[in-house]
């Protein structure tokens, strides 16, 4: 039996990619296609819109119309569409899985009430291997956290809207939350001017935005004399569907609850 995924933001860089992995990976099949009320493919066959030939799934605007073909919804979509989303998905009991970053506190609280009624899977980034990265980070934070001046890097596109990533974030409250910090305190977001001597206790955040960079991160533990550092670099969207569809077959067996990738993985 195949699980039937949604995809919010269909025609979409993310959702044409989420729908291409969906035809390629076995026992998963793209049921419903989702846009904005205002958008010019309304209508249009979404496997057409995404290149990969007809699927017979026309991209709509309405969730809640095709919610009964759906058993979980995936959205990499913008802030205020992922809360709308959220609410429709509930109504329906559809479970979800949200890859959207930029997210205010309201809308984490939102996202925590939701997951007491249907199964979400929410993570900042569903790559594999930034998932690994955060395991390993912590390890390094363990290890050599609190001799080290520890510095987070971050490059994407120049589109991308948000800075830092919701990955360099979630990085920073991995290694802080190991080292008993809060990153609210302790996070430095650049620097100019006479900043003065380093602090100590300081995770510090720099961001680059050019070009076409998909995603890079490193995480860096400077110490006198050696410098430990984490990387990761994505090359294709493909390493974030391929995550979200993965995630999407793994929660189709839970009723409701709120689950990261550290959970799909296992590594938790």
């Amino acid at each position: 039996m195949s699980v039937r995924v949604g995809v919010c933001g269909a025609a979409g860089r993310m959702g044409k990619t989420i729908m291409e992995v969906c035809k390629d990976t076995d026992g998963v099949e793209v049921t419903a296609a989702i846009e904005y009320s205002e958008s010019p493919m309304l209508g249009i066959d979404a496997g057409e819109v995404a290149g990969i030939g007809k699927t017979g799934v026309l991209i709509t605007d309405d969730i809640s119309s095709v919610a009964d073909q759906v058993d979980v919804m995936i959205d990499f979509t913008f802030a205020a569409s992922v809360t709308a989303n959220i609410k429709k998905c509930v109504s329906a009991n559809c479970k979800m899985v949200i890859g959207t970053t930029g997210l205010s506190k309201a809308d984490h609280e939102q996202i925590e009430l939701a997951s007491e009624k249907i199964a979400i899977v929410f993570a900042p980034n569903m790559s594999i291997g930034v998932n690994l990265c955060l395991k390993l980070l912590e390890m390094a934070a363990q290890v050599i956290g609190d001799d080290a001046d520890i510095e987070i890097i971050e490059a994407h596109h120049r589109h991308k809207k948000d800075a830092p990533s919701g990955t360099a974030i979630r990085m920073g409250e991995v290694v802080a939350n190991t080292l008993g910090r809060n990153l609210k305190e302790c996070a430095v977001y650049g620097r100019e001017g006479i900043t003065g001597e380093r602090d100590k206790n300081a995770i510090g955040f720099e961001t680059i935005r050019a070009g076409d960079i998909v995603g890079d991160h490193t995480v860096m533990f400077a110490t006198e004399g050696e410098r430990v550092e984490i990387t990761h670099k994505a090359s294709s969207r493909k390493t974030f569907a391929n995550g979200a569809v993965r995630a999407a077959s793994w929660l189709v067996e839970k009723d409701k609850g709120l689950f990261d990738m550290q959970d799909v993985l296992s590594l938790g």
